[in-house]
């Protein structure tokens, strides 16, 4: 084995993708010295994308103060690339974990907005968004507030929207939205086709998984409803995003950046594996070892194995994972082969001890790679 390209998103709750891809490296050169390891953390767009992302391909990470979505005051990282692009991850300024507790129809995105202004004062014009991982249903207008659009109710009074009160959007006044968005391009990486409202869309979908109830969940769908309308009117029928796939991702933040930024929207790991310049690094490989915690289904559609799986070629794929649930028949058609850190154990005693389990899995990976 002359080369092996390993390229893992996080093992959420116990290791990030770097932690990940360093072990299994390890592992590797410990049985075969000469063999060269070539690393590629990664992630989809959740959270820790921009860490992946400026440790695959270089760069800084940035700190600014911002609200979070439950309006406490915190610290919110982004990431800037050696070619002076900005990742900035909802996740870490207006996601599920920067709250105490769920807050499904108080939470904004004011603060993903916060995190913009702070990239535009540095100068930056060039954005890559990773929007997984929000703890909001505001459709973007708490990102579009910060960013000086103005939002009023039918009786004249501004306020700041946020899900509960979408529904009371009468009027939008953008003529003071910070004129250097209008200089600026923004990518949005994005894995899901949901539109803005209906039984598909942002509050149905994942207004539950945010905390909201069934009548929390309505209120919402009348809000979303409700911004499209609006939005038709102010910005034209040009303008109307609602039942574009991606519209609904992030609580309908994707149809805010389609709106307010004009941003284009990507599959979140093919954004990731140009960045990563993949392609380019499969000449001569003759492994590739990616991994996840939980490997399922839904693995196979839009997440990062179904892009490495897509851009592979012929060369064997393995993934190594916390715990696997997709079916055999599913392994078979995308001839892979994977390798549970769990085996022979629980979940929750490989949890205890998760680098361990990691170095186990990885070695058993390689004897059997090896053989074959």
């Amino acid at each position: 084995m002359q080369k092996v390209i390993v390229i893992p998103d996080s093992f959420k709750g116990s290791l990030d993708s770097r932690q990940v891809a360093n072990i299994i490296a390890e592992e590797i050169v410990a049985g075969n010295p000469a063999c060269t390891v070539v690393r590629m953390p990664i992630a989809d767009g959740g959270e820790g994308s921009a860490e992946a992302i400026i440790s695959a391909v270089g760069g800084r990470i940035e700190e600014a103060q911002v609200l979070s979505p439950d309006d406490r005051l915190i610290t919110a990282k982004y990431g800037i690339t050696v070619q002076g692009q900005a990742v900035l991850e909802v996740a870490e300024s207006s996601g599920v974990t920067k709250q105490i507790g769920l807050h499904p129809m108080t939470s904004s995105t004011y603060g993903f907005g916060q995190l913009m202004c702070h990239a535009l004062e540095l100068g930056l014009r060039d954005f890559l968004l990773c929007i997984g991982g929000s703890a909001t249903t505001d459709a973007g207008c708490g990102m579009a507030a910060a960013l000086g659009v103005r939002f009023f109710d039918k009786n004249g009074v501004g306020f700041v929207p946020n899900g509960a009160r979408l529904k009371d959007i009468a009027h939008i006044d953008v003529s003071g939205m910070d004129m250097r968005v209008r200089e600026s391009s923004f990518t949005v990486m994005c894995d899901v086709d949901n539109p803005l409202f209906g039984p598909n869309g942002a509050a149905s979908v994942y207004g539950p998984q945010k905390g909201a109830d069934y009548g929390e969940v309505r209120i919402l769908e009348e809000g979303l409803r409700q911004v499209s309308k609006v939005f038709l009117k102010v910005f034209g029928p040009g303008s109307d995003y609602a039942h574009t796939p991606g519209a609904g991702a992030a609580g309908g933040l994707g149809f805010g950046c389609m709106t307010f930024l004009k941003a284009k929207h990507v599959r979140g790991i093919d954004a990731i594996l140009d960045l990563c310049d993949f392609k380019g690094q499969l000449a001569n490989t003759d492994l590739i070892i990616t991994g996840e915690g939980r490997l399922d289904s839904q693995s196979f559609a839009g997440k990062a194995l179904s892009g490495i799986l897509r851009s592979a070629r012929d060369i064997p794929v393995i993934a190594i994972c916390g715990v696997c649930s997709a079916k055999e028949g599913l392994l078979r058609e995308h001839d892979l082969r994977v390798f549970e850190t769990s085996e022979g154990t629980s979940i929750k005693e490989s949890l205890k001890d998760p680098e361990r389990y990691l170095r186990l899995a990885t070695q058993k990976a390689m004897q059997i790679a090896l053989h074959h």
